[in-house]
C-alpha cells in the first residue's frame, strides 16, 4: 500500500511555541526547510493559508524552483480568486514543478477570518461555493474546448485555458472538514480528504462518513484519507513526556502574550471555535488526555483547538507504531508538523518515517 508523508512548508521559523526570528517571508529559511523535508524522506509539504500571511502560491513557486523531488500541497481559499484564474495559476505552478503540485481547497472555518478578506458568505453558502469552485477548476484543467458556466456562485461564457497541468488528467484536489457539509462536499469532489488527528475510534467513524458521502455522490473510487498530528519524540519515553509538558507550557506562554505566534491569526475567539473540527478536538480533550497508543490532547486544549493540534508522544518506535494503527484504518497520507519546524522535520524524517515505511513494505511483501 502506498503511504505518503506530508510535512509543513513555512516562510519563517515561528510556531506556536517560538516567536519568529525575522520577517514573515524568509526566502532562505523557506528553502532550507523544504530541502530538509526532501533530504529526509518526506513526500510533500503543505503551504498553509492565512489572511495576512505571505501569498502561498508565490512561496510555492519559489520552493518548487529550489527543490528537485519534493511535492507541494498548496492551500487555497475560493474567496480570494475566480476559479478560472486559480486553475491557470495552479497549472502554471505544476509546470514550474514538473508535476509536483496538489491543491488543498479551504472553505473557511471562521467568519472573522473570512471577513478579513471580504468574504461575508455564511458557512453553508461557503461550502456550496467551494463545491462549485472545485468542479470548475477540474473542468478548466481538463477541457480543451471552450465551455460556459451558469451556477449559483459563478457565471462565465466561452472559457478555455491555454495552460494545462503536467499531471494528467489533472493534479489532485484535497479537502478537509468535520461537519456534515464538509463530508458531503469532500466526499463528492475531493481526491484526498484531510482529517485532524483524533482517537482511532473517532477516526474510523469519520472515514466511514467520508466514504458514505462519496457513495451517495455516485463515486466508486473513494477519496484517499489524510490524518494530521503533532509529533513529539525523544530517545526515551520519559524524555518524550518531559518534552511534551514543556511544549504545552510554551504554547500557553505564547497565548498569554509572552511572544506572538504567527499562527494566532487563525486561533478561535474567546467564545470558542466556530468550525466543527476544532470543536471535536476540544470535546475529545475534555474526555481525557491520553488515547490509544500515543495520542495526547493537551496540545490541542492549550491552543484552543486551533488546527492540527493533537500530538503523538513517545520514542520514534512508539510514534511509528501509533501511525501504523492509523494505516490499519485505511489512512493513506500521514501528516506531521513539529513545534521546532526544521529540527522536527529532520528528526521525524530520520527516525520515524523509515520505521513506518519498512513495516508497510514488510506487510506488502507478506500480502504478495
Amino acid at each position: 500500500m502506498p503511504i505518503e508523508f506530508l510535512g509543513i512548508a513555512a516562510t519563517n521559523d515561528g510556531s506556536e511555541t517560538t516567536p519568529r526570528s525575522g520577517g514573515s517571508f524568509d526566502k532562505d529559511y523557506t528553502v532550507r526547510l523544504g530541502r530538509a523535508h526532501e533530504d529526509f524522506g518526506w513526500d510533500r509539504v503543505l503551504f498553509a493559508y492565512g489572511s495576512g500571511a505571505p501569498e502561498p502560491s508565490a512561496a510555492a513557486a519559489w520552493l518548487l524552483a529550489h527543490t528537485d523531488t519534493l511535492q507541494v500541497l498548496l492551500a487555497h481559499r475560493p474567496n480570494v480568486s475566480y476559479p478560472t484564474f486559480a486553475a491557470k495559476t495552479f497549472a502554471t505552478l505544476d509546470q514550474i514543478g514538473d508535476g509536483r503540485l496538489t491543491v488543498h481547497v479551504i472553505t473557511g472555518g471562521t467568519d472573522h477570518e473570512q471577513q478579513r478578506e471580504g468574504d461575508y458568505l455564511t458557512k453553508d453558502a461557503r461550502y456550496a461555493r467551494t463545491r462549485e469552485y472545485m468542479q470548475i477548476v477540474k473542468k478548466a484543467w481538463t477541457s480543451h474546448e471552450p465551455f460556459d458556466w451558469d451556477g449559483e456562485h459563478y457565471r462565465f461564457a466561452d472559457f478555455v485555458s491555454d495552460t494545462f497541468p503536467v499531471q494528467q488528467p489533472r493534479p489532485d484536489l484535497s479537502f478537509g472538514g468535520s461537519s456534515d457539509a464538509a463530508y458531503a462536499v469532500g466526499g463528492a469532489e475531493a481526491d484526498v480528504f484531510a482529517l485532524w488527528g483524533e482517537p482511532l475510534a473517532e477516526t474510523a467513524a469519520q472515514i466511514e462518513r467520508v466514504h458514505a458521502a462519496a457513495r451517495a455522490a455516485g463515486r466508486t473510487q473513494m477519496p484517499r484519507i489524510q490524518v494530521a498530528f503533532r509529533p513529539i519524540i525523544a530517545p526515551t519515553e520519559e524524555l518524550a513526556w518531559e518534552k511534551a509538558h514543556r511544549t504545552v507550557a510554551r504554547i500557553e506562554a505564547m497565548r498569554n502574550g509572552n511572544g506572538r505566534s504567527p499562527l494566532s491569526i487563525a486561533r478561535p475567539s474567546a467564545a470558542g471555535p466556530e468550525n466543527a473540527g476544532s470543536q471535536r478536538l476540544l470535546e475529545i480533550a475534555e474526555r481525557g488526555e491520553r488515547f490509544d497508543r500515543a495520542l495526547w490532547t493537551p496540545t490541542a486544549k492549550a491552543s484552543g483547538g486551533a488546527g492540527n493540534s493533537n500530538a503523538l508522544v513517545g520514542t520514534p518506535e512508539t510514534v511509528a507504531a501509533a501511525l501504523l494503527d492509523y494505516v490499519d484504518l485505511g489512512v493513506d497520507i500521514l501528516s506531521m508538523r513539529g513545534y521546532d519546524l526544521l529540527g522536527d522535520a529532520i528528526d521525524v524524517g530520520r527516525y520515524v518515517i523509515p520505521l513506518v515505511r519498512d513495516e508497510v513494505a514488510r506487510r506488502d511483501a507478506r500480502a504478495a
